[in-house]
């Protein structure tokens, strides 16, 4: 596959969770997972390696699976590699930048995030949000009390540590609960990491519920902020699509339908676990009515694809423990059929079950179209479809600590690889700030030393005078690429030809408003940690306190200058003496 071909199978592809396969003939290239399929597959048009770039070019065809959650995602790519041991993922699979969550290989395991686990250990993961790690571990210590200290720590002990005091372990060092019992805790952990989010979401809500109840509103707040993090792990869903106590092989199948075209999504499990999953197409002319006819447009159903598929498909393929249909098939001697085979067929109503069905059915329907802000707003700003933008804006602090945020969406997701900042001129001048940072970015486009490719768009954090700032760097530097700005007060989307306002549920607004936003986080996280950097050299200095600091500041306008200033300026600051300036001299 070229460039091209990426792009164009890519812009097919759903805004959302799954697993996606390069193919070569019957041979599976690579597995990778993806929270974004879109997204991560269109990477691929320009890959950062010549390893992958071969990859790439041997493929013919990229397939795809959605999850409704990353975690599900991530056991499914898991588990394909096991199976189909792609060729391409032997080196790329073990990505150590990112937590995983870990139980060690011990008779009483330990719980810990960790970015390269023991061998033996049982992990999960990899995660990218390390926090929200981190506040769900605690809250499984807390609720299963499981071991986290290490091996040295935990031998040769005569009494509890203080996690034991906390609640936060049941001391099974100094035999305070057994080891059967620790490991029915630890199943239970485990289970959680495995989808059941309601193992450890439930008991934390009755607890909340009943802190609220007793007016212990600090210790409800604390609990209802774990619990959010915990619900949010997963994604959406509470229900596991794991279940290790199922020793079964199951088929789970549903279909869609399209005109004359019906696709067939399967998802296989095996011992509870998702190990592989396939689409089918079928054109209308395989289709058969009941009686075994010709194919009608009555015929032509989700019921009457299902009939067709179950005897194409298992008439060649040894048959699974059990089929679970979104539908019963429109012919009732198919049933009949695996049934006498020893299959159990079920439309499952309720449960995991269910779940798995309706996962399935999500594939089925999955052909990659969907609302389409990115379109939408590139319709109403009268310009070519805005698949990059980039978000500017500036934070400072009286004109101290001025930063500058460029953030990028890609087809309307964070591209978090892309982001830039900069420090800037200290002065308290928004429009002088803004057009030095847009014409930061413009000479470094311009000159090749950014690598990023251009953007479709510029998003300006602010109104009328921002975006002039901006237009005034960009006709400068000769930079040609369009730009608006989005006012927080009224939500006002200003071009060059005018300022607009748009419907609040519009959804090309809310994409601006997203850009927005997160240029704004992030300029503001910046600012924060130029500011705390400043106070900290300052602070440093013997006689200077938070006073003299914001004095100092203000006269000289950043530390810079305060180190070239003058024994004399320095003493004409007011609690400035001359010991101070003789130190501040010294010391800067």
């Amino acid at each position: 596959m070229d460039a091209d071909a990426v792009r164009e199978r890519a812009r097919d592809l759903p805004t959302e969770p799954g697993v996606y396969q390069f193919r070569a003939g019957e041979a599976t290239l690579y597995v990778g997972k993806a929270l974004d399929l879109r997204d991560r597959v269109r990477s691929y048009a320009d890959p950062r390696s010549g390893r992958i770039r071969g990859m790439v070019e041997r493929a013919d065809r990229i397939e795809f699976a959605v999850t409704d959650t990353e975690t599900q995602a991530l056991l499914l790519e898991a588990n394909l590699i096991k199976r189909l041991r792609p060729r391409y993922n032997v080196r790329l699979k073990d990505d150590k930048s990112y937590p995983l969550v870990a139980f060690s290989d011990h008779e009483v395991p330990r719980i810990e995030v960790t970015r390269d686990p023991e061998a033996g250990a049982v992990a999960y993961g990899p995660f990218t949000d390390v926090g929200r790690v981190e506040t769900v571990v605690k809250a499984v210590r807390d609720e299963y009390r499981l071991r986290g200290c290490s091996d040295h720590k935990y031998e040769g002990r005569d009494r509890p540590c203080l996690d034991y005091e906390m609640g936060i372990c049941s001391a099974p060092c100094t035999g305070e609960i057994s080891p059967a019992e620790y490991a029915e805790d630890v199943a239970a952990a485990r289970r959680f990491f495995e989808g059941e989010t309601g193992v450890l979401a439930d008991p934390l809500r009755r607890r909340m519920e009943a802190a609220a109840e007793a007016n212990e509103f600090e210790r409800a707040a604390n609990l209802r902020d774990r619990l959010e993090a915990v619900e949010a792990f997963h994604g959406e869903g509470g229900e596991a699509v794991s279940d290790r106590s199922d020793d079964r092989t199951v088929d789970v199948l549903a279909a869609a339908v399209e005109g004359d075209t019906a696709r067939v999504a399967r998802l296989h499990s095996e011992r509870g676990q998702l190990v592989d999953r396939s689409r089918h197409r079928l054109d209308a002319a395989a289709v058969e009515d009941a009686d075994g006819g010709p194919s009608s447009a009555d015929a032509n159903t989700p019921a009457a694809v299902l009939a067709a598929f179950l005897a194409q498909y298992y008439a060649e393929r040894e048959f699974p423990d059990a089929v679970l249909l979104a539908e019963r098939p429109a012919d009732p001697d198919v049933v009949d059929w695996l049934e006498g085979e020893g299959v159990a067929v079920r439309v499952p109503g309720a449960g995991r079950e269910a779940k798995l069905v309706e996962l399935a059915l999500k594939n089925a329907r999955k052909r990659g179209g969907r609302d389409d802000p990115v379109g939408a707003l590139g319709e109403r700003l009268g310009i070519a479809r805005p698949e990059r933008i980039e978000g500017f804006d500036v934070s400072h602090a009286q004109g101290t600590a001025v930063v500058g945020s460029d953030v990028c969406f890609v087809d309307g997701s964070a591209e978090t690889a892309d982001y830039r900042r900069k420090k800037l001129t200290e002065r308290n001048d928004d429009y002088a700030n803004m057009r030095e940072l847009v014409r930061w970015r413009a000479e470094r486009a311009l000159d090749g030393s950014d690598d990023r490719p251009d953007p479709d768009l510029l998003l300006i954090d602010g109104g009328d005078g921002q975006l002039g700032a901006a237009r005034d760097a960009l006709a400068e530097t000769g930079w040609d690429v369009p730009v608006v700005a989005l006012a927080k007060a009224e939500e006002l989307v200003v071009t060059p030809t005018g300022t607009r306002r748009w419907d609040d549920d519009a959804p090309e607004l809310h994409l601006l408003q997203r850009v927005r936003d997160e240029a704004h986080r992030f300029a503001v996280a910046y600012h924060q940690t130029v500011r705390d950097e400043v106070a900290t050299v300052l602070d440093d200095v013997p006689g200077v306190g938070p006073e003299t600091r914001r004095r100092l500041l203000r006269r000289f306008g950043s530390v810079e200058n305060v180190r070239e200033a003058s024994r004399e300026d320095l003493i004409d600051v007011d609690g400035v003496g001359d010991a101070t300036a003789d130190t501040l001299r010294e010391r800067l």
